[in-house]
């Protein structure tokens, strides 16, 4: 009993030290791919970002939008020319792990409590 207790704390000790890798300055920058499913079918949008603005390419047309960054991982997105009420909302996005060419993130309008998670793969 005394050995499964302390294989348990070890067990917890351990997992409790590892920490998902978070370099999101890598991130900041580039040209980008994002993959989603869309009633069914898997759509694909190719976006552009420098330090704040990101050019977003999705079905043939384009769309600008600004960025602030509120910390190395956390950013807010704006579009610049928005063609109704809901793209003058704003979208928060949080990278929450990154890799060597991707990383997750989670997104929500700003100040809504439903979050939707995607993975972004860099392309440069």
């Amino acid at each position: 009993m005394q050995k499964l207790i302390l294989l348990l704390v070890c067990i917890t000790l351990f997992s409790s030290c590892y920490q998902q890798e978070r370099n999101c300055k890598d991130f900041h920058t580039g040209t980008f791919e994002f993959e989603t499913l869309l009633n069914g079918e898997l759509e694909k949008t190719v976006f552009i970002r420098t330090d704040s603005i990101e050019i977003d390419h999705y079905k043939g047309k384009s769309d600008t939008s600004s960025i602030r960054w509120i910390n190395d991982c956390e950013y807010i997105v704006q579009k610049l020319n928005p063609k109704n009420m809901a793209e003058e909302k704003a979208v928060h996005m949080k990278i929450l792990t990154t890799n060597k060419d991707s990383y997750t993130f989670e997104y929500s309008l700003v100040g809504a409590n439903k979050k939707q998670r995607g993975t972004a793969k860099k392309t440069n």
